[in-house]
């Protein structure tokens, strides 16, 4: 690594280092747009990830990073000095205002446009199964939802049970078709719920039940709980008996054999789906960070944010949520929307989000956890600003509620919150295929659809191989181009079920439902 550290925006008054620095080391920066070549030397070690002051700044200046300010100074900082939580504070508030200008829009559309020319001329085939509403799956299983916490352990046995018996104790991927895996998405709700908090739950699990991955579904009742078949059904809409088979478990003296006997013919249908040929810019993908650190807006959200703009650019659908995480990031997403009725569901967004946290009489501002501190994340600003790279360039082309299923191309925010388990099962709700999941602490958490895990950095792809599929720092050594087709193709092999992703390979998937409501 040439580098040793890096100037992200040449507005920007901090730096970012990329290797463990030590005091007395001189750190020279390239000239960069308008700004010079500049050389400082470090007044203290300074750890990867974490900031230094790239000259004298004063007590309640901005500090600039991205461009944009993370915050403010508590004291004077000298040059070459570590900034950090000791000497910034945010600067954000529990409201804020919000401007659209539409010339700054078409400016910000014209450029990615200009940049992605190349994705809308060659869209790369990937293998997958295509469904009667028009969705594709990258995946070929049998999900069973339980509509209550009640039944978790009789799903969970049936699925143990059916994996046995037709996919040899193992649920991988296939290059052809036939059942992928049996598996139970377990959660303690369904019950003991009211109003919207008990309508959330019935529409997620309906979208589970809807998910393209899964080639049929039994769904598993109790049968006297509050999300009950006849309630669910009002979320569930039309669907296809062949597909998916109803196990009310109260109704039945041996209700394991039941569920074997619906299984059993859940099987022989979802059996006989194929992979087929399709475009790449057919499979929905979301996009997540967990774990962050000072790396993670330099490598995993800055290549995930190519990724994001090159099948956007293919006309695909892609989704970012984490809606927590855009505070302070939230105006470079508004200067992107396509239009004024976008921009101001955007505002609605942010401005709903932030009115949870003060409804619940919380702060909407103290966001970063002790692991993001550690790996030099300061301010939610700065953990926002780092966070909507993933993003990329693209054109901010819909705003979704939670719950709701993704249908327009493009890119679109996705309420929710930045919890990984719940924003996760968010995307997956809303139709993702797959989710590349940046982390720069690593994390072994997997959604229901593959979850591929991008390090930040090269220690932790080294150290935690066992849960990291793709190692973003090598954009620091490579062509950026070369490590995006690189990842690309990845994707492409895990879609087509050439491969699997890391959570998949260790069975670690699961589901959380956002919760906003009394439990009875």
């Amino acid at each position: 690594m040439d580098k040793i550290a890096i100037r992200i925006n040449a507005a920007d008054i901090v730096a970012v280092a990329l290797q463990n620095l030590c005091k007395g080391t001189a750190v020279t920066l390239e000239a960069q747009d308008n700004a010079k070549e500049i050389t400082v030397e470090l007044a203290e070690d300074i750890t990867q990830g974490h900031k230094f002051a790239l000259r004298d700044i004063k007590k309640g200046e901005h500090i600039i990073k991205y461009g944009y300010p993370i915050g403010e100074a508590t004291v004077d900082i000298k040059a070459g000095t570590h900034v950090h939580t000791h000497n910034i504070r945010t600067l954000l508030s529990d409201s804020g205002e919000y401007t659209y200008s539409e010339e700054a829009a078409k400016t910000a559309a014209q450029s990615w446009q200009e940049a992605t020319r190349a994705f809308r001329e060659n869209v790369p085939s990937v293998r997958v199964y295509k469904r009667q509403d028009g969705r594709v799956g990258s995946r070929n299983e049998i999900w069973i939802v339980p509509l209550v916490g009640c039944v978790n352990k009789i799903s969970e046995k049936l699925a143990l049970w059916a994996n046995a018996q037709f996919c040899a104790g193992e649920p991988k991927p296939s290059i052809d078709g036939g059942v992928e895996g049996f598996f139970a998405w377990t959660h303690p709700y369904g019950c003991s719920q009211m109003g919207a908090d008990k309508e959330t739950t019935a529409r997620v699990l309906a979208d589970l039940v809807k998910h393209p991955n899964a080639g049929g579904v039994l769904v598993v009742s109790l049968g006297c709980e509050e999300n009950n078949i006849p309630y669910f059904k009002q979320f569930l809409g039309e669907y296809d008996e062949n597909r998916v088979k109803f196990l009310v478990t109260q109704d039945f003296s041996d209700e394991i054999a039941e569920g074997r006997k619906l299984l059993t013919e859940l099987n022989a249908y979802a059996s006989g789906f194929k992979r087929e040929d399709a475009p790449l810019s057919s499979v929905v993908l979301g996009m997540k960070c967990g774990g962050s650190d000072g790396m993670s807006g330099i490598t995993a959200n800055a290549l995930i944010g190519r990724v994001s703009d090159a099948m956007t650019a293919m006309n695909a659908r892609v989704m970012l949520t984490e809606v927590p995480e855009m505070f302070g990031a939230e105006q470079m997403l508004m200067n992107r929307c396509v239009d004024k009725p976008t921009f101001e569901k955007t505002v609605n967004l942010i401005n709903g989000f932030k009115g949870y946290y003060t409804a619940h009489h919380q702060v909407c501002y103290e966001n970063p956890s002790p692991g993001n501190k550690a790996g030099g994340i300061t301010t939610l600003e700065d953990k926002s600003l780092g966070c909507v790279q993933k993003g990329g360039k693209a054109p901010v082309a819909g705003v979704l509620k939670y719950g709701e299923r993704i249908e327009s191309a493009g890119l679109s925010l996705l309420e929710g919150p930045g919890n990984d388990i719940v924003s996760t099962t968010d995307m997956t709700a809303a139709g993702a295929n797959i989710i590349l999941f940046s982390t720069g602490r690593g994390t072994p958490l997997g959604a229901p659809v593959p979850t591929v895990k991008i390090a930040t950095n090269r220690p932790l792809a080294e150290k935690k191989s066992l849960w990291i599929d793709f190692d973003a720092s090598r954009i620091l050594d490579e062509k950026s181009d070369d490590v995006r087709d690189a990842l690309l193709s990845q994707i492409c092999d895990i879609v087509s079920g050439r491969a699997q992703s890391k959570n998949e390979q260790n069975g670690y998937r699961e589901i959380a439902i956002f919760k906003d409501g009394v439990t009875l």
